[in-house]
């Protein structure tokens, strides 16, 4: 019994020590949102969106300046079990770039930027994707041509199994001003984008959206509904039986807050979920009398109001 017990102990230090290895930063989700991997992702500067490959082997998200100045994506890789220190992405760091994300077989990466496109200058967003090869090489940028991009911005793409492409646009037949868009492939590349159902999309703004792999619940973001708690907050919907969205439900506190909630993101093992927020700490108002020292402390730190990622455990079936 004493050597089951052991084995028992033991299973369960290394499944833990494992799983504090599948992530940056050494540590595991916990029943409510908190930082991700302080001072390697969460530093104090803007750092916003999240996604991980398939293999859980590399990640990628977004550094931003003030005000979109600058945007670029950043790179972290794990070989021999440690993480590495974030750096560019092979692909970014000359035009602005962000909300990487991969396809569910994890051989492209899709992203939004304002590069240029056969030598003319661009002055929106784009979606654009490119080739993983193997010996950690990559292909050349493609944008995804006038069906699904336009002359204003697309943003957020998101890819099932399907291939069907889910993104923020805005669409001159939209009901607001953002809408979650769905692009299905055809043998041309991609047909032409088609507004969700009511349920998702409505006349408030709608964008950021997560779609899961197989289609089966679609997480995002709205701004102005009656229930938003403030900066706009992320509502998951689900399919029924039949394959029809069902209403969308806004997640509670706190998973959204008085401030933006958004850029959504769920583990390709359904355990975690990545979101990017711009809540400020308690230290803003908690009444105290503060030195210099205190002041610059909270304000270089995550949680300055600036953008930061957090994550949290998820399980779809306790949202039902």
């Amino acid at each position: 019994m004493r050597q089951i017990y052991i084995l028992l102990l033991l299973f369960l230090v290394l499944d833990r020590a494992s799983a504090q290895t599948a992530y940056p930063g050494g540590e595991v989700p916990a029943d409510t949102p908190k930082l991700f991997a302080p001072g390697m992702l969460s530093d104090g500067l803007s750092n916003r969106d999240f996604a991980i490959s398939p293999a859980g082997d590399e990640l990628f998200f977004t550094i931003q300046g003030p005000r979109f100045s600058l945007s670029a994506i950043l790179h972290i890789v794990k070989q021999n079990g440690k993480w590495s220190k974030p750096e560019v992405a092979p692909f970014s760091g000359r035009w602005r770039d962000l909300e990487a994300s991969f396809s569910p077989d994890g051989q492209w990466v899709y992203f939004s930027s304002d590069r240029p496109i056969s030598g003319n200058e661009k002055k929106d967003f784009d979606i654009w994707r490119i080739k993983r090869l193997p010996g950690d090489k990559w292909g050349e940028p493609e944008n995804l041509g006038p069906n699904v991009n336009s002359a204003k911005d697309e943003f957020y793409p998101s890819v099932a199994r399907s291939g069907n492409l889910y993104f923020t646009a805005e669409l001159p037949q939209g009901r607001g001003s953002e809408d979650i868009v769905v692009c299905k492939p055809d043998d041309a590349g991609f047909g032409k984008p088609e507004l969700l159902p009511e349920d998702i999309d409505t006349k408030f703004d709608e964008f950021n959206a997560f779609i899961d792999p197989d289609e089966r619940f679609i997480i995002f973001s709205s701004y102005g509904r009656s229930d938003d708690m403030g900066g706009g907050d992320l509502y998951l919907s689900r399919k029924n039986e039949n394959g029809d969205w069902l209403p969308a439900k806004h997640l509670a506190a706190p998973c959204n807050s008085p401030y933006l909630d958004y850029c959504p993101y769920v583990t390709p093992d359904k355990k975690c979920l990545f979101f990017t927020s711009n809540r400020m700490n308690t230290g803003f108002k908690d009444g105290r009398v503060r030195s210099y020292k205190e002041i610059k402390k909270i304000l270089s730190n995550p949680g300055n109001g600036q953008d930061d990622i957090y994550w949290v455990k998820f399980d779809i079936e306790l949202l039902k």
